[in-house]
């Protein structure tokens, strides 16, 4: 068996891929998704809930710290369009 180059790489990949697995079954559950191998609708408690978002917080970087900002020769300007899911309508902000 050929010896590894990098012996990290194996708990890097492992630990993404749990990452992965929580976001997954978090965007399920709030998008009413069904589990792939039991064909019912996805249902967690909140204590599953809680410890999901608390691992996810220790693997995936925060990003609510994020500044955007332009100097004052160049204002940075923004525009969104936000577009309601019960109805037809959109809203430019």
């Amino acid at each position: 068996m050929a010896r590894r180059l990098n012996p990290q790489h194996d708990a890097r990949t492992r630990e993404k891929i749990q990452t992965s697995q929580l976001v997954n079954r978090l965007n399920s559950f709030v998008l009413d998704g069904v589990d792939p191998k039991t064909k019912k609708p996805i249902e967690m408690s909140r204590e599953q809930i809680t410890v999901a978002l608390g691992l996810l917080k220790k693997t995936l970087p925060d990003l609510s710290s994020v500044e955007l900002k332009g100097d004052e020769a160049n204002p940075l300007n923004m525009s969104f369009t936000v577009k309601y899911a019960d109805s037809d309508s959109s809203e430019s902000v």
